[in-house]
């Protein structure tokens, strides 16, 4: 440690010797700068050297390993995804579940037993036979489970329908089965919502949520999820297009697109597909209508895309200048609002 130097009584000192003191004192601070950046910057080197030391202590293959791993597993996901969804819109009435072969069909496991139970006892609406007014009497029940997810734990929900029997006529009486968000699946509705959610706003692919679950003690097939997506996707189509509807109900449109990286099949590569946002509210002008947003997807940034999403929208369109919405205003059906933050860019970079 440096002692600290004394101050010479300044009293004392004529003003050459004052003049010294000064610039002996500022060639000293000077020297003691240029010292801390010569420290500085051979921390920064240090901090580079250990970085790579790093790298090559953890080695660059394995990592590059597991991303192509990863990236293969997410190309999986999004096949069977779509196949799913794919499937259930082609499938008949009678056949709400596409029938697999044994070779593709996941092999469904029973529910785990170490998972609390909660039981839903559905008793019939009526309490005599429909048919003569009989007293009816327990002949047996079926027993159905769906697995359930509540907040950081599963429950299995199990749905009792007990048999009755008429005493005078035989008759059999039971409550219907309750509904499912996909016919035949273990899946619940809260289930349902956290696989997408952490899917789509997490960005935990399938796999992924496929090991969480499993430390949790419930193997959940990564296909099997991947079905469920599907199946959720068929049963989410009506609200995206109810809210395309209300979103292009409306004299005044906001439109812009944003890049995201794609995973390209084949190649396990990414590419730049687009998706298309376009936004209702009408706030600013005291209207109480709910403000609304509707994403629409494409896998490039052609003009045809915005030109199907508005084919059926009349009135004011607020975009940027991308050459693709200029097409739009050619007809005189939607009339352009130019963006004054772009224009003020392009006015500001012009003026330099």
């Amino acid at each position: 440690m440096v002692a600290a130097r004394t101050l010479p009584d300044l009293d004392q000192l004529d003003g050459e010797a004052l003049r010294a003191l000064i610039v002996a004192q500022h060639e000293e601070i000077a020297a003691q700068r240029e010292q801390l950046l010569s420290r500085e910057s051979e921390i920064e080197h240090l901090k580079l050297l250990l970085a790579k030391l790093r790298r090559m202590q953890f080695g660059r293959k394995s990592e590059k390993l597991e991303r192509q791993i990863e990236q293969l597993e997410l190309k999986l996901e999004e096949l069977e995804s779509a196949k799913a969804n794919r499937e259930d819109m082609v499938a008949s009435p009678s056949e709400s579940i596409p029938k697999l072969t044994a070779s593709t069909k996941p092999a469904r496991h029973s529910l785990p037993e170490h998972l609390r139970r909660e039981v839903k006892v559905h008793e019939p609406q009526v309490d005599a036979c429909p048919d003569c007014g009989g007293r009816l009497r327990k002949l047996g029940e079926d027993v159905s489970e769906v697995l359930e997810r509540v907040p950081e734990h599963f429950k299995v929900i199990r749905h009792v329908r007990p048999k009755l029997s008429c005493a005078s006529c035989e008759r059999i009486v039971q409550a219907a089965a309750p509904s499912r968000p996909i016919e035949r699946g273990l899946a619940g509705p809260g289930l349902l919502a956290h696989v997408l959610v952490a899917k789509y706003c997490d960005h935990q692919p399938l796999y992924r949520q496929s090991e969480i679950y499993a430390r949790e003690g419930v193997e959940l097939e990564r296909s099997t999820l991947a079905d469920w997506v599907g199946g959720a996707s068929r049963l989410l189509t009506p609200l995206v297009e109810a809210v395309s509807r209300h979103v292009l109900a409306t004299a005044k449109l906001h439109a812009d697109d944003i890049p995201v990286p794609v995973l390209a099949p084949g190649n396990g590569k990414t590419k730049i597909g687009r998706l298309w946002t376009y936004v209702r509210d009408d706030r600013p002008a005291a209207d109480s209508t709910p403000p609304a947003v509707w994403f629409a997807y494409s896998p490039d940034r052609r003009g045809e895309h915005p030109r199907q999403h508005l084919r059926s929208f009349r009135g004011f369109l607020q975009a940027d200048g991308y050459a693709g919405f200029h097409h739009l205003y050619d007809g005189g059906e939607i009339q352009e609002a130019a963006c004054w933050a772009r224009m003020c860019d392009a006015s500001f970079t012009n003026s330099r």
